[in-house]
């Protein structure tokens, strides 16, 4: 509950007569439901003067209450009309906040049911309370941290010649689980040429001796956290030259980031501490991404760490250090932890090694 009153005080601070938020990470922040996204309509709704109510189907209510949700639950039937009942039961309001996932449907069926009210953005309210995590939210993120770095740790068990991108994917998608996950986000397997691309996932392309390997790797655990993490293999050696001295600059630059990063400095700057080092060795256009993105309860979401974002950091907003060089058709590499602010330094929450680990 302590969560619902910052967000309806937050909300009445910015002019916001009522949250409505539908299933998704803002409403498992909220009230710890993670609803199922079905073409029912299941709404959390937080007036700014008033009682926070969920809207949901009969059929649901039993799964919300199981999740331990600790507002009024309205129900509907099958035959009923779920926004007329939840406007009836908001009524009058000149300004609603919806969130920045809802579906398009359904922010049309509220314009219909509350015609006189401005509809904008949950997001500025929401994103406060998400952005600066507390302690509890910080062990989760620990924990997801733990489980994906034995996940890394356990590389050589997969990574070999004569293997395909796609045979490796699967296995480190059920080392994921096995882990410590409840779900598996995302793997990226890009071998040699491959791992210039970014967000390349898998294909069938066969491992060869001699290829450097980006695995990034990430899932949500039971609590709701996610873990995101970035290593760089090489499979036998000896590695291209070209590649070999990419690597050395990135490994000084990411490290320079994290020695930097902390409360008091903006997220530009971190970017740009990092960005002028590659730069500077010949590799500026080869960086073609932000530095990174907070973490949470979501793989992304605020702050992100990118040239234009003044935001100061703060204890307890958490995100990603993932600075990368890519050579188009040759190869790529980026290194990647999830670091947490804490009160005058920086938690950096993977362990594993961050120079370039040689398999077979």
């Amino acid at each position: 509950m302590e969560r619902l009153e910052r967000a309806r005080r937050l909300a009445g601070e910015a002019g916001i007569d009522a949250l409505l938020v539908t299933p998704g990470a803002d409403l498992r922040y909220l009230t710890g439901y993670a609803a199922k996204p079905l073409e029912r309509l299941t709404c959390l709704v937080v007036p700014a003067d008033g009682q926070p109510f969920l809207v949901a189907p009969t059929l649901e209510v039993s799964a919300a209450e199981a999740a331990g949700v600790a507002v009024e639950i309205v129900a509907w039937n099958e035959t009923d009309d779920p926004f007329a009942l939840l406007a009836g039961r908001l009524g009058p309001a000149r300004r609603i906040a919806l969130d920045d996932e809802m579906w398009a449907s359904r922010v049309l069926a509220l314009r219909d049911r509350l015609p006189e009210a401005e509809q904008v953005l949950a997001g500025p309210v929401l994103t406060q309370l998400r952005m600066r995590k507390d302690a509890a939210e910080i062990e989760a993120l620990r924990e997801a941290a733990a489980a994906i770095d034995r996940v890394h740790a356990r590389m050589g068990e997969w990574l070999r010649a004569g293997r395909t991108e796609r045979e490796v994917g699967h296995d480190i998608a059920r080392a994921i689980i096995d882990e410590g996950h409840e779900h598996v986000d995302f793997v990226i397997v890009g071998s040699g040429p491959n791992g210039a691309s970014p967000h390349h996932e898998v294909s069938d392309r066969v491992i060869e001796t001699g290829d450097p390997v980006v695995v990034d790797i990430g899932g949500t655990t039971p609590a709701g956290y996610c873990s995101d993490s970035t290593r760089n293999y090489l499979v036998g050696g000896p590695p291209d030259p070209r590649y070999a001295e990419a690597y050395d600059v990135l490994h000084e630059a990411q490290a320079a980031q994290r020695a930097y990063a902390r409360p008091g400095v903006s997220a530009e700057s971190v970017d740009r501490v990092g960005r002028e080092i590659i730069a500077a060795a010949g590799f500026g256009d080869l960086f073609i991404h932000r530095t990174g993105h907070g973490i949470g309860t979501q793989t992304h979401e605020e702050p992100y760490i990118v040239e234009g974002n003044d935001l100061v950091l703060e204890p307890g907003m958490a995100f990603s250090i993932e600075p990368g060089i890519y050579h188009p058709g040759r190869f790529g590499a980026r290194i990647e932890d999830i670091a947490v602010c804490t009160d005058d330094g920086l938690e950096v929450l993977n362990r594993t090694e961050r120079r370039l680990v040689v398999l077979g």
